[in-house]
């Protein structure tokens, strides 16, 4: 993230969200608020892309940002039939899930760097899309404030149990500030969740996927968000185990495309270097 300036991977992720509502059928993930928040020019934007950054374009890239929020929302409704009534959004960019949302009993916090929030709240209100009375915004500086600080400003029930999702962010992150979030929910009452995602190492990888892999990195870089961190997901789910998490259950590529994938008659489908996704409860 570049000091006072909006998240631009945010953005790019918004489109290709965007870009599944107009081009993919049937949808893994429908979010009628996708176009109307990166405004009408997502398939402009996508044909003017230079060449070394059509990686962004890629159906394999675009299946994965759609079945990891697929994969979180429906978590998280699993989570309020429980009976969990708070929904923190870590690193929530341009996610519509406050704006969709119909359970007014559910508080969400959409969590994020200042200047990247400051421009969605720009986005929003050039759009017409109307925040409701049960979303807070909470903008942490982590250079400055904690998670917990944060939060607590925003009016957050430390004494109750919440769904934390997590998207698109760890890569961007050292270790060690991956591993002190994960330890802050896992010590929230029990019956808390979240689902993240994360980058596998990629020393397993075949050549073409290693090749794929560097590709996407070094865009990411070039947009002056470089990836950081990689895991190994038996190491990962051992140590969420430690911190205090049970029900730990991390989806590959494959287990990914059978749940929501098979019988397409198109491309969609997730590769091999795009990340995995692991959901846990404390």
């Amino acid at each position: 993230m570049q000091e006072n300036r909006p998240s631009t991977t945010a953005m790019h992720v918004a489109v290709r969200r965007a870009v599944h509502q107009i081009l993919d059928r049937p949808l893994v993930f429908e979010d009628p608020l996708a176009v109307r928040i990166v405004g009408e020019h997502a398939k402009d934007e996508i044909g003017s892309e230079p060449a070394d950054r059509q990686v962004w374009s890629r159906e394999t890239l675009r299946a994965f940002l759609v079945a990891r929020s697929r994969f979180t929302e429906d978590a998280l409704e699993w989570a309020t039939l429980r009976g969990v009534r708070q929904y923190v959004i870590l690193g929530a960019g341009l996610d519509t899930f406050a704006y969709r949302n119909r359970d007014a009993s559910l508080r969400v916090f959409e969590v994020d760097y200042p200047a990247t929030q400051a421009w969605k709240r720009e986005r929003l209100a050039e759009a017409g899309i109307v925040a409701p009375p049960s979303l807070t915004f909470a903008p942490i500086d982590f250079e400055k404030q904690t998670l917990s600080e944060g939060l607590a400003n925003a009016g957050f029930d430390f004494s109750s149990p919440a769904f934390f999702s997590w998207l698109g962010v760890a890569n961007y992150l050292t270790k060690s500030a991956v591993m002190a979030t994960l330890h802050f929910v896992a010590q929230r009452p029990a019956g808390s969740e979240i689902v993240f995602d994360f980058a596998a190492p990629p020393d397993g990888l075949a050549e073409d996927e290693r090749r794929a892999f560097d590709v996407l990195a070094e865009t990411v870089a070039s947009l002056g968000e470089p990836w950081i961190s990689s895991f190994d997901p038996s190491a990962l789910s051992r140590e969420l185990s430690a911190m205090g998490f049970r029900h730990i259950d991390v989806l590959a590529p494959p287990a990914i495309n059978a749940r929501y994938f098979s019988d397409r008659e198109d491309d969609l489908r997730v590769g091999p270097v795009v990340g995995r996704i692991l959901h846990a409860r404390v």
